[in-house]
């Protein structure tokens, strides 16, 4: 089994610890990379630091594209480029906890010239991408693809 670890670092930059006043920006570090993260800024974070449901919905973003990829080279497809706009939507669940309820992959791939697949090949082979991503399949909630060639 394979161990994959990041560390995190937080401290009080306030007073005391008072609901609601304290920062919650912090650092990740990830493959000595340091990366400045806090809360989504409608629970008062900055819209300059990575939050958790971005991060979520990168890690899913990356996992289905490997994943593609390497389904796609398989296949010989000859992908070119692979761009995507991943989308993480915040509501509750079932259970009336609030969640990351939604992740929306809009991926862009672009082929050699001369190349194309039909939308039932690309479909069956978004699913499979879906299904074989170790991210996804780790999570419970709805992610939702909608591909563009």
């Amino acid at each position: 089994m394979s161990e994959l670890s990041i560390s995190l670092e937080w401290s009080l930059q306030e007073e005391s610890l008072i609901p609601d006043k304290f920062s919650k920006s912090h650092t990740i570090n990830i493959n000595n990379n340091l990366i400045k993260a806090g809360s989504a800024p409608e629970y008062g974070g900055s819209d300059t630091e990575l939050n958790p449901e971005q991060s979520l919905a990168a890690a899913i973003s990356s996992c289905h594209m490997m994943t593609f990829l390497a389904l796609s080279a398989k296949m010989r497809w000859p992908v070119v480029s692979y761009k995507d706009k991943a989308c993480a939507f915040l509501g509750k669940n079932s259970k009336g906890k609030m969640c990351v309820n939604k992740i929306e992959l809009n991926p862009i791939i672009k082929f050699e010239s001369g190349f194309s697949v039909s939308k039932v090949d690309m479909d069956q082979m978004q699913d499979r991408s879906h299904r074989y991503c170790f991210v996804a399949n780790s999570l419970a909630e709805d992610i939702e693809i909608k591909i563009n060639i």
